[in-house]
């Protein structure tokens, strides 16, 4: 039976700050590294294992699956990093403040830009310090400069089908460490959640989140591990 785990990164430095993250790449603070820890010993515990891992370009996401592995004893897995995996680019809201956002632009405006399923931020501004189209990790990609929910379903989903479902079809036991949007893509497409569901559900950093497996692929059972 085909197991995979999703697994969100522990809490970021912006996280903690409350601003808008994306594709700009923070390390975690201190309580997401505690997150990272706790998640491993955890799936150490219930006796998970993996055959290989997934995860993205972003250091957070990155660390988080190093910690885990650590804890595991498992650091020697093969690990895949696609920005494919990346959290969805919140353009020109990136680095700012969402509570200070609150008190510019009003509650109902933020919330459309964080909540509604296929309506994006405001562009990244030419020049802005967040542009990472120069990062040389992005070589040869089109580095977009704002993302809805439904444009980062786009790129997760299609990289699942692509990458990730062989790996399981195969036997393997897969870990995919990501990100908050990029991982509603992949539970959206797996547990077919409506687009207007899909854009309230909560995944909480630093927990494993647990899918059960027919040989097709298809969901037997999806759970909360630190609920089971």
């Amino acid at each position: 039976m085909p197991t995979l785990v999703l697994l969100r990164h522990g809490q970021s430095q912006w996280n903690l700050e409350n601003r808008f993250t994306g594709w700009w790449d923070v390390d975690l603070s201190p309580t997401g590294v505690e997150e990272a820890l706790a998640a491993g010993k955890l799936l150490r515990e219930k006796d998970f294992d993996f055959d290989c891992c997934f995860t993205s370009v972003l250091t957070r996401a990155i660390r988080t699956l190093d910690l885990v592995l650590h804890e595991m004893d498992r650091l020697w897995l093969p690990v895949t990093k696609d920005w494919h995996l990346n959290e969805r680019h919140y353009g020109g809201l990136t680095g700012l403040n969402k509570q200070e956002m609150v008190e510019k632009v009003g509650a109902e405006q933020v919330k459309i830009w964080r909540r509604s399923y296929d309506i994006p931020p405001p562009p990244l501004e030419a020049g802005s310090k967040y542009d990472v189209s120069g990062d040389r990790r992005y070589s040869g990609i089109e580095v977009p400069q704002t993302e809805s929910l439904k444009d980062t379903i786009a790129r997760a989903v299609p990289y699942y089908e692509r990458e990730i479902a062989p790996a399981l079809a195969s036997g393997k036991r897969v870990l995919v460490a990501a990100h908050g949007n990029s991982l509603r893509g992949i539970i959206k497409y797996l547990s077919h959640v409506g687009d207007d569901e899909i854009v309230g559900l909560e995944i909480p950093t630093g927990k494993p989140i647990v899918y059960d497996l027919a040989d097709d692929l298809s969901v037997l059972r999806r759970y909360d591990l630190n609920e089971a």
